[in-house]
């Protein structure tokens, strides 16, 4: 290991996220019919790259290793989320209702002071967090400065009353 202590450049960004799914076309109707990614392009059969505004690809997913197989156990190691950040409020508010509009099952909601999230899972158990980031001028922070994030409960009618104004 370096000595020399490393610090990542602050403009670096997660580009994407690549995952193994039991069903393609399960997985395209979560993540492009329900949550409105738009398929960029299909890599054979097996893959499909999909993104948000035109990007090559946000998301990759692909049945590589995966075709007809079964989400990992609860307690083991892997992926705890996909974290999806909506530019604004009322963006997330909109995600919301189509979700509930959907039928589909919330697996939690929470107020993190420094965002709002709504978590849920994918059809191969992969977990999703929607959020959206607070100004970060109104971040939370402690006596010295440093960011204090919580977990309470998000108020989901106060984030759809968004959609109202």
């Amino acid at each position: 290991m370096a000595s020399d202590k490393y610090t990542v450049p602050a403009q670096t960004r997660i580009g994407h996220v690549h995952l193994k799914v039991a069903d393609l076309d399960r997985a395209l109707a979560f993540y492009r019919d329900l949550l409105g990614f738009e398929l960029m392009m299909m890599y054979g059969p097996d893959a499909a790259f999909i993104s948000a505004g035109g990007y090559h690809h946000h998301i990759g997913l692909n049945t590589w290793y995966s075709k007809g197989g079964t989400p990992p156990p609860a307690r083991s190691t892997g992926l705890f989320h996909t974290a999806i950040l909506y530019p604004t409020r009322k963006d997330l508010a909109a995600i919301l209702k189509r979700i509930r509009d959907a039928g589909y099952r919330l697996d939690g909601a929470s107020d993190h002071g420094v965002s709002e999230a709504l978590y849920l899972s994918d059809p191969d158990g992969n977990g999703v967090e929607l959020y959206w980031d607070r100004p970060q001028e109104n971040w939370p922070l402690d006596e010295e400065g440093s960011i204090t994030m919580y977990t309470q409960p998000l108020d989901l009618q106060d984030l759809l009353s968004e959609l109202e104004k």
